[in-house]
């Protein structure tokens, strides 16, 4: 199977563009772009999947089947069940599956896998409700996280992986010039999977952290094992289907992929990480089971854990609009992001203005809160900002959040949802904090909580900012300043312990927005993981490259 003269222009598009550092979008991210229709039938085909078997998987070996989904919106449960089997089963069907697709060539793989991603395509609008009332996003987001934008990441991966493997010839005729005569060798450069990847999904972003090692193990020649969150399958489950069925469609074993399901009383993640033909491991989710994965022994990880993100703010052009762009980036998903700022690192003093005045640290805390207040309680924004909460611990862990010892600035308000008055809902619980209160802030408090930490200065807080990534790692750092030399020395700590720094965001870009085709997202330099989308390793140490040579 060759690439189409289509598909290669898009593969070409998006090489360009992780070379350039520049934008790409393969799909757009607006919903209504995909006809007038589209809403109402991608709606309706969600609801034909509740409480009933998913049957569109064509893997083998089903033994029974399973699932425990709950919408956070409804608080009702979705009743959709999936077939699961044996980790033997998943094992031995991948490794028969492996005999086949690692012997295709790069062209067939990409051109396989960007038809997946357009018949996946005509599902986004389905998608995004099965991501809705899994994740508790809200319509938008999942539409356009798990949709358009997770599509992007699959062709980021994709095309980055056939670069690298189409860099060196797939034979040579090497010669040695020897004086009088020379030396003839044929040599050929086969790149070599490793075999199965097991790709361990998270419950709030079930497609966009899965589908990059998904499509990194699939484009390499490994076959890959998808287990997502048992809370939030249907999202991957329909990614899932959609290549097994481009795959069978065009003479390929199914089980190239499988899905993984269990149920949380009947959990197979580790036994599956622990089997010795798993070789390759993309997870995202909490530090613990993170530690975990990343210390078994003959695995490849890569891995995506919590961080704990800072805000420096030192000085400001316009502090409302600087505060409104922060109260928006807290509340958003209601903090349920990896690259949501958790730490607002505030000096004592205050902060100035480009006119040098000061504004008292007081003043800096009651605009924010202020802000934050004015957003959720928004009837037009709130709800839709906030999302729903995904998972009741989390829920209860905001709540509980103004007993932590702090002072609390802004106590966890109710926001009703007027379309699911049945969601879990809260505003942001604000807590400030003194510098020596590490035990508040220094963990991933992960959730709809801030702390306002006061420091000493902004060179305090750039310590404090730079000391909690790298012990406990940072995905995103924001900084706030009027100065070139500050911006300057809290990019140079910060890059230090491998945090990116996002410089004077306002308006519609936050600091929590990694695009596609742009940022590395987690760098790998620090303890919040290495799954470094865009960087070559990300791809290359899914293979290794074999060289045969004989007598020409």
């Amino acid at each position: 199977m060759q690439l189409s003269e289509q598909q290669k222009n898009s593969l070409d598009k998006a090489i360009t563009a992780i070379q350039d550092r520049n934008f790409y979008a393969h799909h757009p991210e607006h919903p209504g772009a995909y006809g007038e229709e589209a809403a109402n039938s991608g709606k309706a085909a969600f609801e034909q999947q509740l409480n009933k078997p998913f049957t569109q998987l064509l893997q083998t070996g089903t033994t029974a089947q399973a699932g425990d989904e709950t919408s956070p919106y409804t608080g009702q449960k979705l009743g959709i069940t999936y077939p699961t089997t044996t980790t033997d089963t998943l094992i031995n069907n991948a490794n028969t599956a492996f005999e086949q697709w690692r012997k295709t060539t790069p062209d067939t793989r990409a051109a396989l896998l960007i038809e997946a991603l357009e018949q996946i395509k005509n599902r986004y609008h389905e998608i995004a409700h099965a991501t809705m009332h899994t994740t508790g996003q809200s319509f938008v987001m999942s539409f356009q996280a798990s949709g358009p934008h997770a599509a992007d990441r699959a062709m980021e991966t994709l095309a980055l992986a056939y670069q690298e493997l189409t860099r060196f010839p797939a034979q040579k005729t090497w010669t040695k010039p020897m004086g009088k005569f020379a030396i003839q060798l044929q040599k050929t450069f086969t790149p070599i999977p490793h075999g199965i990847g097991l790709v361990i999904g998270c419950s709030t972003f079930p497609t966009w952290n899965s589908v990059p090692g998904l499509f990194a193990d699939l484009m390499t020649g490994n076959t890959a094992i998808v287990k997502p969150h048992p809370l939030a399958i249907l999202p991957i489950a329909i990614f899932v289907a959609e290549i097994q069925q481009t795959l069978q469609k065009n003479g390929f074993n199914p089980n190239i992929v499988q899905l993984a399901v269990d149920t949380p009383d009947q959990l197979i993640t580790k036994q599956l990480a622990e089997h010795p033909n798993i070789r390759l491991i993309d997870y995202t989710g909490g530090n613990t089971f993170g530690d975990y994965v990343e210390s078994l022994p003959n695995k490849i990880t890569f891995t995506e854990k919590a961080g704990v993100n800072s805000v420096i703010i030192d000085s400001v052009r316009d502090l409302r609009e600087v505060m409104r762009n922060l109260a928006f980036s807290v509340s958003l998903y209601s903090g349920q992001m990896c690259t949501a700022p958790q730490n607002l690192f505030i000096p004592e003093g205050g902060i100035t203005t480009t006119d040098n005045e000061n504004i008292p640290f007081e003043t800096v805390v009651d605009v924010f809160k202020n802000e934050v207040a004015a957003l959720v309680l928004n009837p037009k924004m709130g709800a839709g900002t906030l999302g729903a909460i995904q998972n009741p611990h989390t829920l209860e862990r905001a709540k509980n959040a103004v007993h932590l010892g702090a002072t609390v600035v802004l106590s966890p308000l109710d926001i009703k949802d007027t379309i699911f008055p049945d969601s879990r809902l809260i505003s942001p619980t604000i807590l400030q904090a003194d510098a020596t209160q590490t035990d508040i802030y220094q963990q991933e408090l992960f959730g709809p909580i801030v702390v306002i930490v006061k420091t000493r200065n902004t060179e305090h807080s750039t310590a404090l900012a730079k000391a909690m990534a790298a012990k406990h790692g940072a995905i995103t750092c924001a900084a706030y300043t009027t100065s070139n030399q500050t911006a300057q020395q809290i990019t140079d700590e910060m890059n230090q312990v491998f945090a990116p720094v996002s410089l004077n965001l306002t308006g519609f870009i936050w600091v929590n927005q990694h695009a596609a085709f742009s940022d590395f997202h987690v760098t790998g330099g620090n303890p919040a993981g290495n799954a470094s989308f865009t960087d070559p390793n990300y791809v290359n140490k899914r293979f290794v490259w074999v060289g045969n040579r004989s007598i020409a």
